[in-house]
């Protein structure tokens, strides 16, 4: 079996039944599969293969992609998996793969430069080149855009100040001097002690100095 593909990086998911292919675009590897022919030969005759044997083989390339056969490796690799059809077989076998490649063909463009083949989400129309050999203008704008406002973002994020109080320290003035009393129990001026005096008939707690309770009116 002869097989010159338009392109090496394809699935071949034929069986006994009928013929079908998968091509893959270079770049994002977003696959084409082309129309199920039948087999006219099916049922015709005995092949020396298995169906189970076939029907494996088939399920493990399709939907695969970047198979990436090389024209002689894949060749090699197709024909040994088919070895066992008929020649009938193979003569339709050989026909739908042509016939499948003029039908992806129309869905795929080949780059100039560098000579593969892109389905339309990387091929740029204006430059008649693949997106990775000539990158479209209006999406690398945006896209430079989109990374120097983060980055604008990010350097004004920097020098913003984000606290704008001031930080001082709070200290307990003595209720009895009026002075600065300090962190211990008693002011550091007049020793008056500081704790927190408790209501004798609501127990309610109230600062230190304060003449009536604050919840009852009890004259403390």
């Amino acid at each position: 079996m002869t097989m010159q593909p338009f392109t090496d990086n394809f699935a071949d998911n034929s069986t006994e039944a009928g013929f079908q292919f998968t091509f893959f675009c270079e770049s994002c590897k977003e696959g084409y599969k082309s129309k199920f022919i039948e087999s006219k030969s099916y049922g015709k005759g005995k092949f020396l293969k298995s169906v189970g044997g076939i029907l494996s083989a088939a399920a493990q390339l399709t939907g695969k992609y970047n198979i990436g056969y090389g024209l002689e490796r894949g060749t090699d690799a197709i024909s040994e998996r088919f070895s066992g059809m008929s020649p009938e077989w193979q003569k339709e076998h050989d026909a739908a793969f042509e016939l499948a490649q003029n039908e992806a063909k129309g869905h795929f463009h080949r780059c100039a430069k560098c000579k593969k083949w892109y389905c339309e989400n990387d091929w740029n129309e204006q430059e008649g080149l693949c997106v990775e050999c000539a990158p479209r203008e209006s999406v690398e704008v945006a896209a430079a855009r989109a990374k120097k406002k983060a980055e604008d973002i990010e350097t004004k994020a920097k020098g913003t100040q984000v606290f704008t109080g001031d930080i001082e320290a709070k200290q307990t003035m003595c209720p009895s001097c009026g002075k600065p009393a300090g962190n211990g129990k008693f002011c550091n001026n007049c020793g008056e002690p500081l704790a927190m005096k408790k209501c004798p008939k609501c127990g309610a707690k109230n600062i230190a100095g304060t003449r009536f309770c604050g919840e009852c009116g009890k004259k403390l």
